[in-house]
């Protein structure tokens, strides 16, 4: 079966040069081994500037991933959808009249997760969602199926650094709540305020220095022999704890 054509994928020296130049969100920059010539490094430089991750692959992988038959020694992976700024999603909480209400994602790998989670937050009235650069997926376009169109309505911040956004948050009054097995049962946590939920991946959870970063950590109590959720169904139990706070809560 023929692979299908893939708009989010750029392939040779200048197309690369041009899509860095142009400041075009860029998930990735796939670069052949030991390929040191002028134009490469370049783009590698270019990338590091930006905080855009470069990936070294064999020549094979490259041939394996190319649409055009001729990457030369270059494959750059483009952003379904462009990303928001951090102040975006504390503006779009300001101009509803409404204490922010964040999800951030910490080492979710999984496009189908995070497709998952953008769909529920803005299912829940989140004002945004943020995931970091380095060790998430990014905005693809199994991630905006997924969400079922919702990532046309959920603003998506990326950052360089999420433990130092957290700080900056936290700054604006925003409280910050880490989903983790020794926290406290989430429906005995506050979670209405000015709020900010970070969850991590199903197998490594959030990072130690993010979760240090946190002002309190909350868990979901498990009665089976399994010990953990998916990250998207353990976002969406939580997301709703706070809707019910807001809401309902006597």
């Amino acid at each position: 079966m023929e692979r299908p054509f893939n708009e989010n994928q750029l392939e040779g020296r200048n197309a690369v040069l041009e899509v860095l130049k142009s400041g075009r969100d860029i998930e990735k920059i796939i670069v052949q081994k030991g390929n040191v010539e002028g134009t490469i490094r370049r783009i590698a430089g270019m990338a590091k500037e930006r905080g855009i991750v470069v990936q070294e692959a064999a020549r094979q992988k490259l041939d394996e991933m190319s649409q055009t038959k001729n990457h030369q020694g270059v494959i750059a992976i483009v952003s379904e959808h462009e990303y928001a700024e951090v102040d975006d999603i504390l503006r779009s909480a300001a101009e509803k009249g409404e204490k922010p209400f964040i999800i951030i994602l910490d080492n979710i790998t999984d496009p189908h997760n995070l497709g998952a989670v953008i769909r529920t937050a803005e299912c829940a009235g989140a004002h945004g969602v943020i995931i970091p650069k380095r060790r998430s997926v990014g905005l693809t376009a199994v991630v905006g199926k997924t969400s079922a169109g919702a990532l046309e309505y959920m603003p998506v911040a990326r950052v360089t650094n999420i433990a130092r956004t957290i700080e900056e948050l936290k700054k604006q009054g925003v409280w910050v709540a880490c989903a983790d097995m020794d926290g406290e049962d989430y429906y005995d946590a506050s979670l209405d305020g000015a709020i900010a939920l970070v969850i991590g991946s199903e197998g490594e959870g959030v990072s130690r220095l993010v979760k240090e970063k946190c002002d309190f950590t909350v868990s979901i109590p498990m009665y089976g022999k399994i010990s953990s959720l998916n990250a998207s169904v353990a976002g969406a139990l939580l997301m709703y704890e706070v809707v019910r706070q807001r809401n309902y809560k006597d």
